[in-house]
């Protein structure tokens, strides 16, 4: 048994006054298959880093094993993969290598190219396979799904299952359930370690959280009670301070030493009072606190005046004169939750960009409505810079009804005046999402909306578009979000 201890964990970045971790003490084994969880922000990525001691901080972190962590930084990307690997694991064994990599259903011929030329599914699965294979070392693993198509996916939990342990960062709860086998819950104000899978303890927390949610609401009373009474025992205060002025308005010569020490009598008694309400109002608010809640959502889509948005018919996009797929055939109507489903590179992301008038080669039949009204979602948030505010202003979009959004996502109103290229990518894929949001539209096109997204913030927009029926088009590789949001299903692995 290899414990990885946690003692008075204490850490904010520098210029910072928010606390990431404050004081919090766990404990972990390193032998588990453990999935970290928590909201954007909540210092995933941080404690993987805290562990690496790349970060100083305050408390103490005990592990008995090295820590590796994964994305690896690979120094000179155009040498051979083969050496990159040997780099990385002097005392390899090629054989182990490649047995690994047949695992994982990579091609052998990817050791004798240069590692740049790599797909990034094979990088990412070469990567896994030789960090794995290095000696005597515990591998931190951070959202290793995001460049992974549903395939991919699937090979790449089977593989993690086979491992002996490592502590895994991702937002997808189909690929969390398939290969962790315990779950570390960074929540508000506290740090929950618990066996079994996300399924299970997400199920649990739910139950939980319906039976403290009238709980819930007699804190709020209480605390609205003792605010009130709070408040009352002001007014006495100031009371007993008009006191000494009182005797003079009767006309009577006042007792001013009597005066004096019952007034500084009742002050002290009137300021323990407040210290008390202080104390009590603290201890139920802390009790909200530790409660990960997250609001609902809003989207105020547009009726289109017929039912057909967009059609295609025998359709093909070409990629430098490459036919991507041929003779696609579908319509989007009015209320259609579309997911298109396909291997990397089959050409999902062209046909959303073509859609948003983006100039790429084509055959076949297109129609598009007229006055048709499009919110269109990227893949690739990283281009976002400068202040929140230019980003909202360029979308012409309500600025109040965005931030809101991002409130509900879990941003906190520190975060608004940070400088958009210092968001993690999470929370630029957030800033998209919440302007999309904000945007009045007949059709909304996302692409892969949830890469680098938080669990719960992924419930939050599972529930919005079920609850309000969005016209969507998306591209997405979340196997439960597949699940409970698409109506019709066109797979491009089947048309090319």
């Amino acid at each position: 048994m290899a414990l990885i201890q946690v003692k008075n964990l204490t850490f904010y970045y520098g210029g910072s006054y928010h606390y990431i971790f404050d004081n919090v003490s766990f404990q972990f084994d390193s032998h588990y298959k453990t999935a970290l969880i928590g909201r954007n922000g909540r210092g995933k990525t941080t404690f993987l880093k805290l562990l690496m001691g790349e970060y100083e901080y305050q408390g103490c972190i005990i592990k008995s094993e090295d820590c590796v962590y994964f994305p690896y930084h690979v120094k000179e990307p155009s040498d051979w993969t083969i050496n990159i690997c040997y780099e990385i694991a002097p005392s390899l064994q090629q054989w182990q290598l490649e047995k690994e990599l047949r695992y994982l259903k990579v091609d052998l011929e990817v050791l004798y190219r240069p590692f740049e030329t790599l797909s990034q599914g094979e990088q990412t699965k070469v990567l896994l396979a030789i960090l794995f294979l290095k000696e005597h070392s515990f591998l931190l693993i951070d959202e290793p799904t995001n460049h992974l198509d549903q395939e991919s996916r699937q090979v790449v939990a089977q593989y993690l299952k086979k491992q002996k342990g490592f502590l895994l960062v991702s937002h997808d709860r189909y690929f969390i359930d398939q290969c962790c086998d315990h779950v570390i819950a960074i929540q508000p104000t506290s740090i929950e370690v618990v066996q079994g899978h996300f399924s299970s303890w997400y199920e649990n927390k739910n139950n939980k959280d319906k039976n403290e949610q009238q709980r819930n609401e007699k804190l709020k009373k209480e605390i609205s009670r003792l605010e009130e009474a709070k408040r009352n025992t002001s007014l006495w205060a100031d009371q007993v301070e008009k006191t000494k002025k009182g005797h003079r308005i009767s006309g009577l010569k006042p007792d001013r030493g009597y005066i004096g020490h019952k007034s500084a009598k009742m002050m002290q008694k009137s300021k323990n009072v407040e210290r008390r309400q202080n104390k009590a109002i603290e201890e139920k608010r802390k009790l909200l606190k530790d409660r990960e809640e997250y609001e609902d959502l809003k989207i105020n889509s547009l009726n289109y005046y017929q039912d057909t948005l967009l059609s295609f018919q025998y359709f093909s996009l070409f990629y430098q004169k490459q036919r991507l797929f041929k003779e696609l055939t579908f319509c989007i109507h009015q209320y259609d939750r579309i997911l298109l489903k396909g291997k990397n590179g089959c050409g999902k992301s062209s046909i959303l960009r073509f859609i948003c008038n983006q100039n790429i080669e084509y055959k076949g039949e297109y129609y598009r409505g007229s006055q048709l009204k499009i919110s269109y979602v990227p893949q690739d948030c990283s281009f976002l810079n400068g202040n929140l505010e230019s980003i909202i202003e360029k979308y012409h979009v309500d600025e109040t009804l965005v931030k809101t959004i991002l409130r509900k996502f879990g941003f906190s109103r520190e975060i608004f005046e940070i400088d958009l290229e210092n968001y993690s990518e999470g929370q630029k894929k957030k800033v998209m999402l919440s302007i999309s949001l904000a945007t009045q539209a007949h059709l909304y096109i996302w692409d892969e909306p949830l890469n680098y997204i938080d669990i719960f913030s992924r419930i939050q927009i599972e529930k919005l578009i079920l609850e309000y029926q969005p016209t969507l088009l998306f591209v997405e590789h979340d196997k439960a979000f597949q699940k409970k949001v698409a109506t019709k299903i066109i797979d491009l692995d089947e048309v090319i």
